[in-house]
């Protein structure tokens, strides 16, 4: 299946160079999670996901003087889109549109009333700055809260569209859409419902997700469940961690789904079991840090491990190239064709020059 065949229609967005929407690549993002107003920090912080291949970078601007690291940001050469999270301090939005941020976040409901929504619109418009809409189990409106009893996935719904119809109504209509919860299955059925409901292009995350292992399955499944649907336009994979293991583990994410146009080399390896004759297990690990230190993560290639020739080339047979282990050494194959015989120590060098040689 090819995605785009799937994958729901929306509205596109520009966040600086960046399209969202519409026919465009799955947007990658990631947060800082530096003091603002240390602008220093910041922007080391912004460079090094950049440099890791996030495509847009949101930080929190809680105040004007947070504000002024914005305007340092877009005076300097980081070119990444920034994003700035906005919340209840309309004035902070207004600053951060006048600097020329690229795209902010809101909760069009918390930052005061309609006057200021609609100046917040009015700034964004004459900028052509997309506002995405952040909405999540914390954030419900007590009128919405009182009428479902609780953050139900129709309730998050609902406030994401009471939100949009809010700036719709001062003909604001470059809008991206966020529901999120830590629960996966609420994020997952809020996000269906929403998607079904309007045509604004959706961002997809598990929030509060935990630490590099739990927030990362929690996050898979969750983002994995929209994505084989066709829904979703950019994803952030929340981490208690470094930021930039948000971006690998995100595109480690697009790349098992296999989603055309998307960035990422995908490993794929059999479990091992009585047929194996070689250490599958260490030469896996082994390879994944070989990729990790060559920096080859990014080759949008399908690469197989496979413990024998049984489950080898024949299981293995839509990936780009791989091995298939036997005594002592492997085959080297591509797309199920066995090409040669490969001694077990010059394996993770054969692998790394064949990835570094692929042409797609």
């Amino acid at each position: 299946m090819i995605y785009n065949q799937i994958r729901r229609k929306t509205h596109q967005v520009c966040a600086g160079q960046v399209r969202i929407g519409g026919d465009a690549p799955i947007v990658i993002q990631s947060m800082t999670n530096t003091d603002t107003r240390d602008a220093a920090a910041t922007m080391a912080q912004i460079r090094a996901l950049e440099a890791a291949g996030c495509d847009v970078v949101r930080i929190t601007v809680p105040d004007l003087e947070s504000a002024e690291t914005v305007r340092l940001i877009k005076e300097s050469d980081i070119r990444v889109p920034i994003v700035a999270d906005i919340h209840f301090q309309y004035r902070v939005a207004l600053r951060c549109a006048e600097y020329g941020v690229d795209k902010i976040r809101i909760n069009p409901g918390n930052i005061g009333d309609e006057d200021r929504v609609r100046q917040v619109a009015a700034a964004c418009r004459a900028k052509n700055i997309p506002i995405r809409i952040g909405v999540n189990s914390g954030s419900l409106e007590k009128h919405i809260l009182a009428k479902h009893g609780s953050p139900t996935p129709e309730a998050l719904c609902e406030s994401g569209l009471y939100h949009a119809a809010l700036l719709e109504k001062f003909d604001f209509h470059d809008i991206v859409i966020s529901i999120k919860s830590s629960d996966v299955y609420t994020m997952v059925a809020a996000t269906k419902l929403l998607a079904a409901s309007c045509e604004y292009p959706l961002h997809l995350g598990v929030t509060e997700a935990g630490s590099r292992n739990m927030g990362t399955i929690k996050s898979a499944a969750g983002l994995g469940a929209l994505l084989c649907e066709g829904i979703g336009d950019t994803v952030r994979v929340s981490l208690t961690d470094d930021p930039v293991l948000e971006v690998a583990a995100a595109r480690d994410i697009l790349s098992a789904l296999d989603i055309e146009g998307q960035r990422g080399l995908n490993i794929v390896s059999c479990p091992t079991c009585g047929r194996t004759k070689i250490d599958l297990i260490s030469l896996v690990h082994r390879f994944e840090d070989a990729v990790a230190k060559e920096g080859l993560g990014h080759i949008p290639c399908k690469v197989a491990l496979m413990g024998c020739v049984v489950n080898g080339p024949g299981e293995a047979r839509e990936a780009d190239f791989g091995i298939a282990g036997g005594v002592g050494e492997a085959v080297l194959f591509s797309r199920g064709e066995v090409l040669r015989r490969i001694p077990e120590e010059e394996i993770i060098s054969t692998l790394i020059e064949t990835l570094k040689q692929y042409k797609g």
